[in-house]
């Protein structure tokens, strides 16, 4: 019994002193999640969720890492997604360990959850956490079926210009299919695709999602739905274009809840409306 006590307190000693520093937004808010805040000593410019993540030392932005912040922070482990791969070799030899987080699906968002947490000793935190994500996805399903679901990327103004959608090796697709429907850009590319004016007008979406934190207020974010208003498509006609303005649309952390019942609210809107122009 003393020496399962002695390894409960190493492990808790061990856990208590460990120094992250998180390279992604996605990262930083898991390890909030999981209860393990106060072990991130470096975050990223962009990782301003929770609040309390504000007032952790930047060690830079997206592609632009500071090697010498990350050494002079000390860490314990050094957690990254595939944009920040070039600097693992160099933390390495440096004897810093690192850690590559995949979270580009729903299944690879479960699974980085898993990593963080057997890298933090939080297990059980992460069992609740992907039961949730589960539980949700569940609730998407039987609302609408076989519908074509465009999910748009950015604040466009001007359709004539290329627009970034969401591809099908990424979550927003994962959730799609899950409930039923389809991605309407059908291409099984690895690269961020792009459609031209022409292009959105030949997949004929039955319903398009617009995420677009940078929008400033709700008139703006009208404005920018009203071209898409105007194409000759399925969504235009049953008035099935939808924007969101929150950050976490774009962030494949434990908060893909949030987009999930967001996203389920929109095709119970949508069933209505699509039933409309059919009858």
């Amino acid at each position: 019994m003393k020496i399962i006590a002695l390894l409960l307190i190493f492990s808790m000693i061990w856990a208590s002193e460990q120094r992250v520093v998180a390279l992604a937004p996605s990262i930083n808010e898991i390890l909030f999640a999981l209860g393990k805040g106060e072990s991130i000593v470096g975050n990223t410019t962009y990782a301003t969720y929770p609040k309390e993540s504000q007032s952790i030392t930047k060690v830079g932005g997206y592609f632009s890492i500071s090697l010498e912040k990350i050494v002079a922070l000390k860490p314990t482990f050094v957690l990254m997604q595939k944009n920040n791969l070039p600097l693992k070799p160099k933390l390495e030899k440096l004897g810093i360990k690192t850690e590559f987080i995949r979270i580009s699906s729903l299944e690879n968002i479960k699974k980085g959850i898993e990593k963080i947490a057997n890298l933090t000793d939080a297990k059980d935190r992460a069992d609740e956490i992907i039961k949730k994500i589960e539980e949700s996805i569940k609730t998407t399903k039987g609302i609408l079926e076989n519908k074509k679901i465009l999910i748009v990327f950015g604040r466009q103004f001007d359709l004539k210009k290329e627009i970034f959608v969401s591809g099908n090796n990424i979550y927003f697709a994962d959730i799609i299919r899950a409930s039923g429907n389809q991605n309407a850009f059908s291409e099984n590319s690895t690269k961020q695709p792009m459609l031209s004016y022409e292009g959105i007008i030949a997949t004929n979406p039955d319903i398009i999602y617009i995420l677009a934190h940078l929008v400033k207020d709700q008139k703006e974010a009208q404005k920018l739905i009203q071209p898409w208003l105007k194409l000759p498509i399925t969504a235009s006609k049953a008035k099935t274009v939808y924007i969101t303005t929150k950050k976490y649309a774009g962030i494949p952390s434990h908060r893909v809840v949030n987009y999930i019942k967001d996203f389920r609210e929109i095709l119970e809107d949508a069933k209505s409306k699509l039933r409309l122009i059919q009858d």
